[in-house]
């Protein structure tokens, strides 16, 4: 059986019934394999964590993101809750150890085919959201979730950040933008860069991310939408 005590420490998560959590752990194969043990998948629970999941990445985007667009936002919540992330931050979590699978699929390498881990998680969220509310489930897809989220938004804009600030900053007020680390925190494995972008004398804006192009790109996304405020008012 999988140890759901260790499993509800790793996700921060109490649960007030465990069963719940349990359920969002098995597969079709084991049912399908022990059905006088399980009677039911976790598939109706990742049904509903899809859509807990795209709700909240889409809150997160229209409010930290004013500056977005429909289609930006749409291209970016896809982005986060597309199979790959999820079973990336399904094996942060180390989700595919606690999972009930057939032993055909065992033998498959399920524990680690992105599909399982993806429906996995999203399993999971739904029994959070069951469980708790959504305040509690919004917390945890946010404290799994930030990095993907950021990565998305630096990742699918970083050049036209960049490059459209550098734009708007010689046209406006002919200086080209430079950026400087302000501050580089934690070990090696875990560095957070904060860097400042300034136009000549005047800073524009600053930015965080876990590189130095991650924060300029943040920096660059942030001064853009304070410019653009700034040449509409």
């Amino acid at each position: 059986m999988a140890d759901i005590e260790t499993l509800q420490r790793t996700l921060g998560v109490p649960f007030n019934l465990p069963s719940l959590l349990e359920q969002a752990l098995i597969h079709s194969s084991y049912v399908n394999e022990n059905p006088g043990i399980a009677r039911i998948s976790n598939e109706r629970l990742e049904f509903l964590g899809d859509a807990v999941l795209g709700l909240v990445v889409a809150e997160k985007l229209y409010e930290a993101f004013p500056e977005f667009t429909e289609g930006e936002m749409t291209r970016l919540r896809a982005t986060v809750v597309r199979r790959e992330t999820l079973a990336r931050v399904a094996h942060t979590i180390g989700l595919g150890d606690y999972l009930y699978l057939g032993k055909g699929e065992e033998a498959s390498g399920g524990r680690y085919k992105a599909v399982t881990l993806a429906g996995a998680l999203e399993a999971v969220i739904a029994a959070i959201y069951l469980d708790q509310d959504l305040k509690r489930v919004r917390e945890f897809i946010l404290r799994f979730f930030d990095d993907e989220i950021q990565r998305a938004v630096t990742h699918s804009g970083e050049i036209d950040y960049k490059s459209k600030l550098q734009e708007l900053s010689q046209a406006k007020l002919q200086q080209t933008p430079a950026y400087y680390v302000l501050e580089a925190t934690g070990p090696d494995h875990d560095r957070h860069f904060t860097v400042e972008v300034r136009a000549g004398g005047t800073v524009l804006a600053r930015g965080k991310g876990r590189s130095k192009k991650l924060a300029e790109a943040d920096a660059a996304r942030s001064a853009l939408h304070r410019l653009s405020l700034d040449f509409t008012r």
